[in-house]
């Protein structure tokens, strides 16, 4: 079987990191990487042995499948032309900046039978706990996702930037939209929240998400309070206290979901491609469902969603 094809647009941290992981699986063959910056994609095409393109069309001539990790403003446009061409696509979070957009995105995939998956890791992480598979559901969800200001990201709101990986397990626990967005933020180094506090109601249960990219330190958790007792998830730590009976999985950290979700996540997205599973781990629709949330929570915090 000849291998997959892949490129990747966007030449930053994300970007290094994707073209790694197309480079270690067998069925797939790196081809090269383009950015505006040519200096950037200069150096990773170096650091990884492969082309560089003085133009995205040149690239995506070349390829079966494409990851987007470009800045977020940037993602529908990138990730349209690449469905024009042919070719499935992976978009790293948020899927895109505006709802039109994105369901443009989702509808051109569907219409033209590819795959479009998202970047929304840490589905990845609490599939290898096992919490997607418990017989409850939360009745109280609060999440903190907070870190330094690094200036990365700076074209979206911290809601899209942060807050859209736990939206993204919250409306997977829940199974449903919520009733009811309150929210607050403030913007610090630009027009967009930089810190956020968001509360969700759906029906009787409540979540509540911090996300600020202005604090002092980095925090990632997540408690989960069901009828039987508490889940406490450490992101950062790859650790959980459970007082609840359910059998999550204690060494989840060492699975490959647990160990590398990004790694998992593209290598769910090649699985699909090439129909070895009937879906990617997150799909277009899904991540349409995460943007529509985002923007409703900037929305009700009276703060803009783009800088």
């Amino acid at each position: 079987m000849s291998k997959l094809k892949a490129g990747v647009i966007g030449a930053g941290v994300f970007g290094a990191h994707h073209a790694r992981k197309y480079e270690q699986d067998d069925r797939v063959e790196l081809i090269g990487v383009y950015d505006l910056d040519s200096e950037r994609t200069e150096a990773l095409a170096e650091t990884l042995g492969i082309r560089t393109f003085a133009n995205m069309d040149d690239m995506l001539d070349l390829l079966d499948i494409v990851t987007i990790a470009s800045p977020a403003m940037t993602h529908a446009s990138a990730a349209a032309a690449a469905l024009e061409y042919g070719k499935h696509v992976y978009i790293e979070k948020p899927i895109a900046t505006s709802v039109m957009e994105a369901k443009l995105l989702v509808d051109l995939a569907a219409d033209k039978k590819l795959v479009i998956a998202c970047g929304h890791q840490e589905r990845l992480v609490f599939q290898a706990m096992g919490l997607f598979d418990a017989p409850e559901t939360p009745t109280r969800i609060e999440s903190v996702r907070e870190g330094p200001w690094t200036g990365r990201s700076a074209d979206v709101s911290a809601t899209l930037d942060l807050m859209v990986h736990d939206l993204d397990l919250a409306l997977k626990l829940m199974a449903r939209a919520p009733e009811k967005v309150m929210a607050q933020g403030r913007a610090e180094k630009g027009a967009t929240a930089d810190a956020i506090d968001a509360r969700l109601a759906f029906g009787g249960a409540e979540a509540v998400f911090v996300a600020s990219r202005v604090a002092a330190e980095r925090r990632r958790f997540m408690r989960l309070v069901y009828p039987s007792g508490e889940v406490n998830v450490d992101f950062l730590a790859r650790t959980f206290e459970n007082t609840t009976d359910f059998p999550l999985n204690a060494d989840f950290a060492k699975t490959p979901f647990g160990a590398d979700p990004l790694g998992a996540n593209v290598t769910s997205f090649v699985d699909a491609v090439l129909l070895v599973a009937p879906r990617p781990a997150v799909t277009g629709a899904e991540a349409l469902d995460v943007l529509r949330l985002a923007l409703e929570i900037d929305k009700a915090a009276g703060l803009p969603s783009l800088s």
